[in-house]
């Protein structure tokens, strides 16, 4: 256990080092995507971000184009909304000819950059104020139209599949309606806003539903009165007229700027603000204050912070796999992929949400993900404001390992935001302590109306989900408790605002096994004194489960890593409080299969009902087996010998196969599964995979992809630091990858030699074990070394 003067220490040794070592970021040169021709569709666009916001940017037919999204922009159906769409004509036109058009994603500066005979457009978007910028220059001068587009300048009636991007997907309620924005003139700019209603919206509806109406005042509400949009101007453009079109299967309305005279250079910016006010007035007022706070004077230093930013954010970590192979070389495409895909998670660094799993900031019309789907822009599966915990979990664990710690809060603060709901659930419905979280989560923490299910029994539960695939899923939010915890290791922060929410989410655990024991009988325990985790559910695939070894194995790790945090965190009474609750989590289950001895998904259970493979849990994310931990062969043995283990291996979405391998020590399986999971997504820009089982482009597919290619690379073991625990031999590759306590490691792999390590701080190389010559059985015996 460590101290936090120890903390301290390292993150002092840490800053000062942080120069010394600072890296050329030329490397991320050989992976900016370069189109040499315009696209044919918004679906051969290019993400460009950065903050909170992202554009997906295209040349169609002589003119540029481009989406904007942004984090926190819900309806009051919880549709998560583009926020318009923006094109660019120019007179004379520049890309009339495409046999000089280069665009090109500048990495290492966050910026998308367009070339077309003697004319450079930039576009890039300030990290730390919600602000999109176009800057053009040209040798000749260039009139410039600058249109605001937006199909929601008419209330639009939501019917069927247009149903699931928001929260009522398949079973809306009455006629569901998305209002229109406000949009207009003003002055010489477009200011455009779409402001929600105070009531009814779909909280108010599903507080009806699932019978909260008692404690609806004290419900955290999130949707009402929220307000988003902003103001488009530039240097030079004047107001000019409105104009109509469709594009792709949606009708718009366009707002026109034109430039007042030609010129060799044009600036347009975009202001964007998103706030719940009590009126539209201090709304418009905030955006004005926002707009006189960053007038074009200031455009140059926040341009130059921008940068900075983003140079930094290369600079804390990276994976160059191959750099000295072909560019088409499956291999070195995972490294490419690796970078492109954090580039997109990074774009929503600081979002007030989370990055949706089901397409972060990046749709499009959903036309080029499903040709069934002629919806509008707003459109994507899974819905805009629910969270699916087992998906959102593979966007954020990444971020551990490549030290993207300040990136996190969007994800874990999210649920903190929503504990008094959660807690309020289980005191309204079973009467006792502690947080329901459920799987399909409402961004004000209530289960999802449409998975909850309108059609119950009478007399029903009405705290449960009557749902087959969702029944008794509580555990997922576990995972989050995990890298709250995990954020106090790795980077040395003080996790204090994080202690309540960990210790509810136990709570629940202990009090609500407790009530449903009390209820069917007069004992609480077996006859072990362990708690009876039944119903329970062993993820969505094994239903109606006894002891689930998912849910066993997260209580049994938060409760312990509690218990280890540095003194301070917790109190005696709390110490011993969990102390005795971590005597009552029953032992993980393990069944004969063929005479091999495997983890099983639970003691016991009714049905299969999904693809997932829970009984590898206990190795990823929980860490109970693998690599220097007893019994690796179970977790071997479950691999090869489980049929239903093999029958769901796949690299598709959130299939975490690779994972799994990389954990166990498995080189071939684990560089196998990720050269499936991280090859080109067969559309224009590489890493928009999916649909998979969710949406273009699919996020958690990315995010597991990036956990094992890290676990192939780097694993921590209390103060051991396994390196190439599963990396090929033949794939060279440079790397900086962070570990447990404030940790650090830099280096190469040539021609299977280990090149070039550091480590900071220096003391931890010691700890260092390089596996790249072992074999599986010399793996198998780190478990049973002191």
């Amino acid at each position: 256990m460590k101290s936090f003067r120890f903390y301290c220490t390292l993150v002092l040794v840490l800053v000062l080092c942080r120069n010394a070592y600072s890296q050329d970021l030329s490397f991320l040169d050989q992976y900016n995507p370069v189109w040499n021709s315009p696209s044919a569709n918004a679906g051969e666009s290019m993400p460009v971000g950065g903050g909170d916001i992202g554009l997906n940017v295209w040349v169609e037919d002589g003119e540029l184009i481009f989406y904007i999204g942004r984090s926190g922009a819900f309806d009051e159906n919880n549709t998560l909304l583009k926020l318009g769409r923006t094109r660019i004509k120019l007179s004379p036109n520049p890309f009339d000819n495409s046999d000089n058009f280069k665009q090109e994603l500048v990495l290492k500066d966050g910026f998308l950059e367009i070339k077309a005979r003697d004319t450079k457009i930039e576009i890039w978007v300030d990290v730390h104020r919600p602000i999109i910028h176009l800057e053009l220059e040209s040798k000749q001068a260039i009139s410039m139209t600058a249109s605001y587009e937006s199909w929601r300048y008419k209330d639009r009636t939501v019917t069927g599949k247009a149903n699931n991007a928001n929260s009522y997907k398949w079973a809306p309620q009455g006629e569901v309606i998305t209002y229109a924005d406000k949009i207009d003139f003003v002055e010489n700019g477009v200011l455009f806003f779409h402001r929600n209603k105070a009531e009814p919206t779909v909280f108010d509806i599903v507080v009806a539903q699932q019978k909260l109406d008692e404690v609806k005042e004290q419900l955290y509400n999130p949707i009402s009165n929220l307000t988003f949009g902003g103001w488009i101007e530039g240097k030079g453009l004047v107001a000019s007229q409105k104009s109509s079109g469709v594009y792709q299967d949606t009708d718009f309305e366009a707002w026109e700027l034109k430039s007042e005279k030609p010129s060799k250079q044009h600036q347009m910016v975009i202001y964007l603000h998103t706030n719940q006010t009590t009126d539209q007035k201090q709304w418009l007022d905030e955006l004005a204050q926002f707009k006189a706070e960053n007038k074009p004077n200031t455009w140059k230093k926040n341009k130059a912070e921008t940068r900075k930013w983003w140079r930094d954010f290369w600079d804390r970590s990276h994976v160059v796999i191959d750099p000295d192979k072909r560019k088409d070389d499956s291999v070195w495409n995972v490294g490419k992929n690796y970078q492109l895909f954090r580039y997109m998670l990074a774009c929503n660094a600081y979002g007030a949400y989370p990055t949706k799993f089901n397409g972060g900031l990046f749709t499009v019309d959903p036309f080029y993900t499903d040709s069934t789907y002629r919806l509008t822009p707003d459109h994507r599966n899974w819905g805009g404001g629910t969270m699916t915990a087992q998906n959102q979990r593979l966007v954020y664990f990444p971020m551990l390992a490549s030290g993207d710690f300040d990136m996190m809060p969007s994800q874990l603060d999210f649920y903190l935001n929503l504990l008094k709901n959660a807690e309020l659930r289980s005191k309204v419905y079973w009467g006792h302590e502690g947080a329901s979280f459920t799987e399909q989560l409402e961004n004000f923490a209530l289960p999802n109306p449409a998975e909850y299910g309108w059609k119950r029994p009478e007399g029903y539960d009405p705290g449960m989900q009557y749902n087959a695939w969702l029944e008794y899923q509580w555990d997922t939010v576990l995972e989050f408790c995990l890298m709250m915890l995990e954020l106090e290791r790795y980077d040395g922060q003080d996790i204090s605002k994080y202690i309540p929410f960990i210790e509810s989410c136990l709570t629940f655990f202990d009090e609500h096994y407790q009530y449903l024991a009390r209820n069917r009988g007069a004992k609480v325990y077996d006859q072990n004194g362990h708690l009876v985790l039944y119903p329970g559910t062993a993820n969505e695939t094994y239903k109606m489960a006894y002891n689930a070894n998912s849910t066993i194995s997260g209580l049994k790790v938060i409760t312990q890593r509690l218990l280890e945090l540095p003194a301070g965190y917790l109190g005696e009474d709390q110490k011993s409080h969990w102390e005795k609750f971590l005597a009552t989590i029953p032992p993980l289950n393990l069944r004969k299969i063929n005479g091999h001895t495997v983890l099983s998904p639970a003691k016991l259970w009714e049905r299969v009902n999904n693809t997932e493979s829970p009984q590898m849990y206990p190795v990823y994310p929980w860490k109970l087996y693998g690599l220097g931990l007893p019994n690796l062969d179970f977790a071997w043995n479950t691999w090869h010998h489980d049929p239903d283990v093999e029958k769901f291996r796949s690299h598709v979405g959130w299939k975490q196969d690779n994972i799994f391998a990389a954990r166990m020590g498995m080189v071939g399986e684990a560089a196998e599964w990720t050269l499936k999971k991280m090859a080109d997504s067969g559309r224009r820009f590489p890493a928009f995979w999916g649909p998979g089982f969710d949406w273009v482009p699919d996020h958690n597919w990315g995010g597991s992809g990036m956990i094992g290619i890290q676990e192939m690379l780097v694993q921590t073991l209390e103060d051991k630091i396994y390196l190439f625990p599963a990396w090929p031999k033949d794939w060279d590759v440079d790397f900086k990858l962070h570990a447990a306590y404030l940790t650090t490691i830099t280096g190469s792999l040539r021609n299977g030699k280990l090149e070039n390590l550091q480590v900071i701080p220096a003391h931890r190389e010691k700890d260092i074990i390089n596996l790249l010559d072992f074999s599986l059985e010399e793996k198998n015996e780190l478990g049973d070394i002191d």
